[in-house]
């Protein structure tokens, strides 16, 4: 892995430039996936965790999540419980720092043969890719780098903290119903996921809903 280029994508389009940097074409990439016949886009499954824990019908609940694992491997996950304003937080404070100063940020950049920090990496062919990015491993705690989680602003770590707290309780009650719903060892699960294109060999926008989590089985699996 190589560091990153000088500039980061905020500061580069701060600049009137004329043509995008090479090191950020990528010309191997699927153009944009139009349906057959002008049909819409498919829409990704809702599943309402309230409904699914507490209420009458469990199973055709569960079989709601067997399908949306099964056949998609993505899903909108509503009234999960995640308190709405640690999450409107979270939202303001990541986007706060990256309102700070370049050599603020800088503060927190990617080293030398790491993959975490903030910037961007450079993938298999050389490329980078068009955004920056603030990427670290938040648990177990154990993995956290010193010099990364530890050293955000205390209003960020606290907010994100409090954000991760929840997201672990709501995982491990998804990751249950999963299981039972799913029925399949560790090898099926990973023959659903291990091309990468998780629908029909193809990608389609995703329009969220206000306060859904949407929930990518693989990752979460992974």
């Amino acid at each position: 892995m190589a560091a990153i280029p000088v500039l980061s994508v905020q500061e580069l389009v701060k600049q009137p430039i004329i043509t995008i940097p090479q090191h950020y074409v990528r010309l191997d990439q699927q153009p944009p996936t139009v349906p057959h016949g002008g049909r819409p886009f498919p829409t990704i499954p809702i599943i309402d965790m309230h409904q699914l824990v507490y209420g009458k019908d469990f199973d055709l609940q569960l079989h709601k999540l067997h399908s949306a694992c099964k056949d998609g491997g993505f899903f909108q996950l509503v009234n999960h419980g995640v308190d709405s304003t640690v999450m409107e937080k979270v939202k303001q404070e990541v986007e706060g720092f990256y309102k700070l100063p370049l050599e603020e940020k800088m503060k927190y950049k990617i080293r030398e043969g790491e993959v975490e920090g903030y910037g961007s990496i450079e993938r298999e062919d050389g490329k980078f890719d068009w955004a920056d990015r603030l990427y670290m491993i938040t648990n177990p705690i154990l993995l956290r780098k010193p010099h990364l989680f530890l050293e955000l602003p205390s209003s960020l770590r606290n907010t994100l903290e409090s954000y991760i707290l929840e997201l672990q309780s709501l995982a491990m009650k998804l990751l249950s119903l999963m299981a039972k719903a799913l029925e399949i060892d560790e090898k099926k699960m990973i023959e659903y996921f291990e091309d990468g294109m998780h629908k029909d060999g193809c990608w389609f926008p995703v329009t969220i809903l206000p306060n859904a989590l949407v929930v990518n089985v693989g990752d979460i699996l992974e």
